[in-house]
C-alpha cells in the first residue's frame, strides 16, 4: 500500500432507486447552470435589464451544452467509431453513455449566442460581447463542477505521480497514483471565476466590454493547456501526438482570448450595459 498516496474508489452513483440513477456527475452538471442562472440575476438587478430573458437564455446553453459537447467529442476523438457502424452512429445520441468534450462545448456556446443576442438583443438591451462577458463568469463555475464529476467518476485523469497528493484509481484497475488532474482544472476554474466575479463586483464601471471574456479565454484554455502536459490520452491516437488533442483545440481559444483583450482595450466600451 502507497500511504503517501490517496486511495480512490468512489461510487459515481449517488442514489439508486431501482431504474432509476442519480449520479454525481449529472448532479454537479446541472448545478453548474443553478448556479449561472443566479448569478445572471445578479447580473440583471445590477444592470437594470429584464430578468424575463432568464428562461430562454438558460434553454439556449442547455441544449448548446450537450449537443456541442457530445458532437465535439464524437467529431473529434473518436469519429472512426461513432461513424464506423451503425452501432456506433446510433450513440452519439446517447451522451449518458460518456464522452463530452468541452472545447465542442464552447465552440456550440459561441453560436448559440451569437443566435441569442441576434434574438433578444435589442429587446433587452445588450449585444453579443456583453452576453459572453457575463456567460464567461459562469462558465467558470460550471466548468469547476463538471472537473469534479469527472473525479466522482474516476475519468480523465494525468500520468504516474510521485507527489503524496496522486490518487490511485482503482474503480479502474490503477495501482500507481495518477496526478488529479480534474482537481487542478476545477481550481483553476475555481480561481478565474473567483477573480472575475470579484472585477465585476468591484471595478465593472471601469472594465470594458469584452474584458470578462477575453481574460476568460486566456485563463481558462491556458490553463487547459498546461495541464495536458501531464494527462492521459483520453483516445488511442493521441499518443503519437507531440500535443495531444485538447491543447491544439486549446490554442485557438487563448489567440482569440488576447485579440478580444486587444480590441476591448482599443474600443473602450463600458461593459455594463447601464452604460453602454
Amino acid at each position: 500500500m502507497n500511504l503517501l498516496s490517496i486511495h480512490w474508489n468512489v461510487d459515481p452513483v449517488m442514489l439508486n432507486l431501482g431504474a432509476l440513477q442519480v449520479r454525481w456527475y449529472g448532479l454537479l452538471f446541472i448545478s453548474g447552470f443553478i448556479l449561472g442562472w443566479y448569478l445572471f440575476r445578479w447580473f440583471c438587478r445590477k444592470e437594470s435589464i429584464s430578468e424575463t430573458m432568464l428562461d430562454p437564455l438558460l434553454y439556449t446553453l442547455l441544449i448548446c451544452t450537450i449537443v456541442g459537447a457530445r458532437l465535439g467529442h464524437v467529431l473529434f476523438y473518436q469519429p472512426d467509431y461513432y461513424f464506423g457502424s451503425w452501432a456506433g452512429f446510433w450513440e452519439i445520441f446517447m451522451p449518458w453513455k460518456g464522452g463530452l468534450a468541452s472545447h465542442g462545448g464552447a465552440v456550440a456556446l459561441l453560436l448559440g449566442m451569437w443566435w441569442f443576442s441576434v434574438r433578444y438583443g435589442k429587446k433587452y438591451n445588450f449585444d453579443f460581447l456583453w452576453i459572453m462577458d457575463h456567460l464567461c463568469i459562469a462558465v467558470a463555475f460550471a466548468g469547476c463542477f463538471i472537473r469534479l464529476g469527472n473525479l466522482m467518476n474516476s475519468e480523465i485523469y494525468g500520468n504516474v505521480t510521485s507527489l503524496p497528493w496522486g490518487f490511485i484509481f482503482e474503480r479502474n484497475g490503477e495501482v500507481a497514483p495518477k496526478h488529479p488532474t480534474q482537481l487542478y482544472e476545477a481550481l483553476s476554474y475555481l480561481i478565474l471565476g473567483l477573480y472575475l466575479v470579484a472585477r465585476y463586483r468591484n471595478k465593472l464601471d471601469r472594465t470594458f466590454r469584452g474584458f470578462f471574456f477575453g481574460a476568460f479565454l486566456v485563463g481558462c484554455f491556458g490553463m487547459r493547456f498546461i495541464i495536458e502536459f501531464i494527462k492521459e490520452p483520453q483516445v488511442e491516437f493521441e499518443t503519437s501526438m507531440t500535443l495531444d488533442m485538447g491543447q491544439w483545440l486549446s490554442i485557438p481559444f487563448v489567440l482569440a482570448g488576447i485579440a478580444i483583450l486587444i480590441y476591448s482595450y482599443r474600443k473602450r466600451t463600458p461593459a455594463s450595459a447601464a452604460k453602454a
